[in-house]
């Protein structure tokens, strides 16, 4: 008898497989040890065998949350949510969903119903960021939302706000297609750290900025945070919704405790997600305190008053155009990089690091990735998803689980159509009628204009 519990609950589920409750427990098991893709599995493999189960469900788009996969977990909870006798972890869990998502209203709703439905369960963490108390009235002064944003109290704001600090476990090897892209990293950001001296012998400084843009999906998020997980260096990944803040000059306050907390940290990527939120054309503001953001944000950079040795800046947004010209300028994003959708090998990569560790048969990705011109990573990754899907549900009716296969790729393909389309129908315009500089030459050269 084996003294791990795992191995002991997967040796109890290979004797009574249909053991929905045994399985479950497995799944909680797996969670509670950061397991998450496992857990993910369990869940949706207890979810087939009792696909009403409530529970079930909420626990596995808890999973999903854990592992950001908030889209998966947004469709199950909007499901349960829609009844009217909704579980109250389940309209808690909405309302932390719909936050994420910076519908604070919303979020600020589904949470106050859950208090009425049941005030034990509240979430301390959650109400605070809200601005919600479980004694809170329905029109409690203190939990409107003011500007967008949560007004939690009329007190002046914490200091010395700090974003998590990550060590990514993966690596360029990780990264389907790309090779270009990542040559110009490696040049940029990983050599100079690899190689000081030769760097150091033609006066070149660590450090800098390379704003990758291009259509959603293409993985430039999943880039960035493999550069730094390829030199095990910190990383640092910001949103929008991190740094601005309802209090005069508190905005401007998080983004200089982000780059001192990055210089304390270096070697670190610091990593800006959309960033034509956070570096908007000044001249289409029509606010202040939105121009002082920006004026910040480029002190920050340029290194004011402090060095920013070490500190490797990357920036991803899918509206270049919407960029503010002085951040790129030298020393600034002086790199301005095209993500495009992965290319003939990429594809043929990226699908095989899908369905790295699934049952298949003869897969021929080469022959799969001419059928898919045009696909991004996450719809590529939505094929997969899609064909398992029907895999499973095949495998519920026969019992018995069979390998993936080429048709059954094709046949998901089928029904999916590239996300990019639309965004280069945009960018076709800006690279047309409005590329200044040449910003847009390889937008031309893809689109073969």
């Amino acid at each position: 008898m084996t003294d791990d519990p795992i191995q002991g609950l997967r040796d109890a589920l290979q004797v009574s497989p249909d053991n929905v409750p045994l399985r479950v427990h497995l799944a909680k098991t797996l969670a509670g040890l950061g397991r998450l893709e496992e857990a993910e599995q369990e869940y949706r493999d207890a979810l087939s065998r009792e696909p009403q189960d409530t529970a079930i469900k909420l626990a596995l788009a808890g999973v999903y949350r854990l592992q950001q996969k908030s889209s998966q977990a947004m469709v199950i909870v909007e499901n349960i949510c829609r009844v009217d006798n909704a579980p109250p972890a389940a309209l808690v869990l909405y309302a932390r969903l719909l936050l994420n998502e910076g519908d604070v209203r919303g979020a600020v709703a589904q949470y106050k119903l859950a208090l009425e439905v049941d005030p034990a369960a509240a979430d301390e963490t959650l109400g605070q960021e809200l601005g919600v108390s479980p004694h809170a009235g329905g029109d409690n002064e203190e939990n409107e939302v003011f500007e967008g944003r949560v007004r939690q109290s009329w007190q002046a704001p914490s200091s010395g706000f700090e974003a998590e600090l990550e060590r990514p476990k993966i690596s360029f090897a990780d990264v389907g297609g790309m090779e270009a892209l990542k040559e110009e990293i490696r040049l940029k950001i990983l050599y100079p750290l690899q190689h000081p001296e030769m760097y150091a012998a033609y006066g070149k400084t660590i450090g800098g900025g390379i704003l990758m843009y291009g259509p959603p999906g293409c993985g430039k998020t999943w880039l960035a945070r493999a550069t730094a997980g390829e030199i095990g260096a910190g990383f640092i990944s910001v949103g929008i919704s991190d740094v601005l803040d309802m209090w005069t000059g508190q905005s401007e306050r998080n983004l200089r405790d982000l780059f001192q907390q990055a210089r304390a940290n270096q070697p670190c990527v610091l990593f800006f997600d959309e960033a034509d939120a956070l570096g908007a054309r000044r001249s289409d503001m029509n606010s202040g305190s939105a121009r002082q953001l920006i004026n910040q944000f480029l002190s920050e950079m340029d290194g004011v008053d402090h060095s920013n040795e070490g500190v490797l800046v990357l920036a991803a947004t899918n509206a270049p155009w919407h960029i503010d010209p002085a951040f790129r300028r030298p020393g600034r994003f002086d790199r301005v990089l095209f993500v495009p959708p992965p290319d003939l090998p990429g594809r043929a990569e990226i699908l095989q690091l899908q369905l790295r560790n699934k049952p298949q048969a003869a897969i021929d990705y080469v022959s799969l990735a001419k059928r898919m011109e045009g696909y991004s990573g996450a719809d590529l990754k939505a094929v997969v998803d899609q064909a398992i899907e029907g895999k499973l549900r095949e495998a519920m009716k026969t019992g018995q689980p069979q390998p993936l296969t080429n048709k059954d790729l094709i046949t998901a393909a089928k029904a999916l159509r590239p996300s990019t389309t639309e965004w280069f129908s945009t960018a076709r315009n800006y690279a047309v009628y409005s590329n200044q500089g040449g910003l847009y030459d390889d937008v031309l050269k893809y689109l073969k204009l």
